[in-house]
């Protein structure tokens, strides 16, 4: 066939020659309730035009987030981003989501860069940051690998109120490195203390802050536990616009800091693509994955930048590279960069405050219908709710109204029915007195109060 030149004989050579018996063996780490065991439901063969007809009606079975009252978050949230954004990623000199290889033909694409670390070492009070990752989750296993190498152990405790992504993702990458993961059970109701679990075989302890609930902790008191133990701390932020308003991980004592840097410049985009952040201290920028642009001069004296460093399997023998992450999210980092720059540190702060502002109202009203209990404490655009009844069904009554009310914790921890009553909700800047009350308003008829 066109499409498929391989024969049936060739493709007995090439198992054969690879020491596998079946195709099915390639896909042996694949955990078996994860493969498919039949064709999708879809016809195989349609027209062009009724190919177009039947996506565009499941399309249309899809929320637009900007067409209701929207109070999702968890890892991935709706802000304004200026059209100039999109007006300026859309430049024929900038309209590519790679780094070249020929990083000297493409100076503009390296100043970017290079501002970008830069902004990313500023926000997160770190000596050094790279030219991105591909999101937060993978920059938070890298992290992981990156601490093993550092302290030579190869245990990671994970607090118990990491978003259960990022867990799974670590948890993925280190089991196919036979390392130990002890990740913690959550305690929704308070803010995590992760001290007694670290001890002389731990190699890092990852922390999320503002955590999956919302909660704060004290990264300082962390910090010293961990540094006591000869471990190290990886502060991980799904929400980036929280550093306009809290103090940067890097003061408190981090060594690592990863994030998703999706809240700037990049739209929710049906889940991707995303960019991720990694900072650390200069000590550690050789176990550093990624790459990084430096700044230099050119025979002439003139300003220029170039890739200074570019530790991975790509660049350098395999078994001395710090990462197979042979890319990054050039485009995502563009926009974000973007965004910051027409925010600058007063804008962000005021994006910040009124972030955390929105998010005081709602949970104040919220906590006035009868059942409804707020978890936090203290938080900052994100908080968790009690509600009397399970939270997955409470959410899929408020989408019928119009409301997209949070993310019921039960999506996200299916394993674990105590957390059936919980709600995640997030509110940003673009949520409206009219979409809080609506909320209330929506919720209010659901717990028929």
């Amino acid at each position: 066939m066109r499409y498929l030149p391989l024969t049936a004989d060739d493709r007995r050579e090439m198992l054969a020659r690879i020491g596998v018996s079946d195709i099915d063996a390639l896909f042996a780490d694949v955990p078996p309730g994860k493969l498919m065991t039949a064709l999708p439901a879809l016809p195989l063969h349609k027209s062009e035009l009724d190919v177009e007809r039947a996506l565009s009606r499941l399309a249309a079975r899809n929320v637009a987030a900007s067409s209701v009252a929207f109070f999702v978050g968890c890892g991935a949230y709706r802000h304004h981003v200026p059209s100039s954004v999109d007006h300026l990623i859309q430049r024929s000199e900038f309209l590519t989501a790679y780094t070249p290889y020929q990083p000297e033909i493409a100076q503009g694409t390296l100043q970017y860069l290079f501002e970008f670390q830069t902004q990313v070492a500023m926000l997160t009070g770190m000596e050094v940051a790279n030219a991105s990752m591909y999101d937060g989750s993978t920059a938070a296993a890298e992290a992981v690998l990156m601490a093993h190498r550092i302290t030579k152990r190869n245990k990671a405790v994970l607090s118990g109120h990491l978003h259960p992504h990022y867990r799974a993702t670590i948890e993925t990458v280190s089991a196919m490195a036979q390392h130990t993961v002890d990740a913690l059970p959550p305690h929704p109701d308070r803010p995590e203390d992760c001290r007694g679990a670290i001890d002389e075989t731990t190699s890092c302890v990852v922390v999320q802050w503002p955590d999956v609930y919302g909660h704060l902790s004290d990264l300082e008191r962390l910090a010293a536990a961990a540094h006591a133990q000869g471990a190290l701390l990886i502060v991980v932020l799904t929400e980036i616009i929280a550093l306009g308003a809290l103090k940067a991980p890097g003061a408190s004592g981090a060594d690592i800091v990863v994030a998703e840097g999706q809240s700037l410049g990049n739209p929710l985009s049906f889940g991707g693509p995303s960019v991720g952040l990694f900072a650390t201290r200069q000590a550690f920028v050789r176990q550093m994955p990624g790459r990084i642009v430096g700044e230099t001069s050119d025979a002439a004296g003139r300003r220029g930048f170039v890739l200074t460093l570019s530790a991975r399997e790509q660049h350098i023998r395999r078994e001395k590279a710090t990462s197979n992450i042979c890319t990054n999210s050039g485009l995502c980092a563009l926009a974000f960069s973007i965004h910051l720059t027409l925010l600058g540190e007063a804008g962000l702060r005021r994006l910040a405050r009124l972030n955390h502002a929105n998010a005081i109202k709602l949970a104040d009203a919220l906590v006035q219908l009868p059942g409804v209990a707020v978890l936090n404490d203290s938080f900052f655009n994100e908080f968790t709710i009690r509600v009397p009844g399970d939270a997955a069904a409470i959410i899929e009554q408020l989408a019928v109204q119009g409301v997209l009310g949070g993310v019921p914790m039960s999506r996200l921890e299916p394993d674990r029915p105590a957390l059936g009553d919980l709600i995640v909700v997030a509110s940003t800047e673009i949520n409206t007195d009219e979409d809080r009350a609506a909320y209330v308003a929506a919720l209010s008829k659901v717990l028929g109060s």
